[in-house]
């Protein structure tokens, strides 16, 4: 019951409460992109394709990994799962561990059924290896959601301002490197939103990482949300000294692909519309991830939630169109794309 008042916690804080990011950005807004007035190009033919971790995606769109465990996460999860077949996307579910705490909590994560086409992860914070859970309940969360992939999420400053953290993060990187070589899916590790430094990705690579979601700042701040949510006054102050700490999305994209030309990178965090998604992906990422706007649009309604996507999609066949490349291959090779 704990882990599931946190988790509708987690969802009223994100789709009401003052969360985000005050003083560090995205980086994002340190770029622009050179316009051209003359594309040369039929709008009509921009191709948004892509494939990640050998699926066809119609789009390089991620829906991020949020939620799962109540009523209302199982409502949300049904709706972006439903669109993320509809328009051939990626979806992650949050993490499943309260549904290997609580079972019969598993049918709000089990969104395969309405998603059969779509590219699909599953979910488990890392810590977790150091709390007893291993390649059993790995494999468990995987064939819940007949998942293409594994995400373990890296959270230590979450955990350290969450009451009664799991904030043992020692020996984990052996115990990826094990999880790497056993799980039959292939492994991706994502921060949840301070980043993850060009250093640190490439222990992840040499542990057998097959992709890396760099979640940098510049978005929702787990150190604020858990922060709201605390009771004890030193947690309630950790949640405000540390709300603006983490390394900017742009930093972490041009750090990771400095040292990992080809390692598939997916850029989340903070990422407000499909321009700055082009921007993430002409830095280097390939996927594009977005979380609080699919929340607060599947919440509202299925509708809702169409239209949003639709104006990405919107937004990223602009810039393709409007920097004259038909496709996000062209666009990456461009350079048209510059620092302010």
């Amino acid at each position: 019951m704990e882990i599931q008042s946190r988790k509708a916690d987690h969802i009223q804080l994100c789709l009401t409460g003052d969360v985000e990011f005050q003083q560090t950005t995205t980086g994002l807004e340190q770029y622009r992109f050179i316009h051209s007035c003359l594309p040369e190009l039929d709008r009509d033919d921009i191709d948004l394709h892509t494939v990640f971790l050998g699926k066809s995606l119609s789009a390089p769109l991620l829906i991020s990994s949020m939620t799962g465990g109540t009523e209302l996460a199982k409502t949300i999860n049904y709706r972006l799962a439903e669109v993320a077949q509809h328009f051939r996307l990626a979806m992650g579910v949050g993490s499943q561990r309260v549904a290997v705490e609580n079972p019969h909590l598993a049918d709000t994560f089990t969104v395969r059924k309405l998603a059969p086409n779509a590219l699909l992860f599953a979910n488990l914070g890392a810590v977790q290896l150091n709390y007893g859970y291993g390649i059993d309940e790995c494999q468990r969360m995987v064939d819940w959601l007949t998942a293409d992939a594994l995400i373990l999420h890296l959270n230590p400053l979450q955990e350290c301002v969450q009451t009664k953290g799991d904030t043992n993060f020692k020996g984990l990187i052996a115990k990826i490197n094990q999880l790497c070589h056993r799980l039959p899916v292939p492994v991706v590790v994502k921060e949840v939103g301070n980043g993850i430094s060009a250093g640190m990705a490439q222990l992840l690579i040499e542990a057998g990482v097959v992709a890396i979601d760099v979640a940098g700042a510049g978005g929702t701040s787990w150190a604020k949300v858990e922060g709201e949510r605390a009771t004890d006054p030193i947690q309630r102050q950790l949640g405000e000294t540390f709300a603006d700490w983490g390394i900017p999305t742009a930093e972490c994209i041009t750090g990771i692909r400095s040292i990992a030309p080809t390692i598939p990178l997916i850029a989340s965090g903070g990422l407000k519309n499909g321009v700055d998604g082009a921007k993430a992906i002409a830095l280097g990422a390939n996927l594009i991830g977005f979380a609080r706007p699919f929340l607060q649009a599947a919440h509202t309604s299925t509708e809702a939630l169409h239209i949003f996507t639709k104006i990405l999609l919107a937004e990223l066949t602009t810039v393709l169109f409007c920097t004259g490349n038909p496709n996000f291959s062209s666009l990456q090779k461009s350079n048209c794309l510059v620092r302010l």
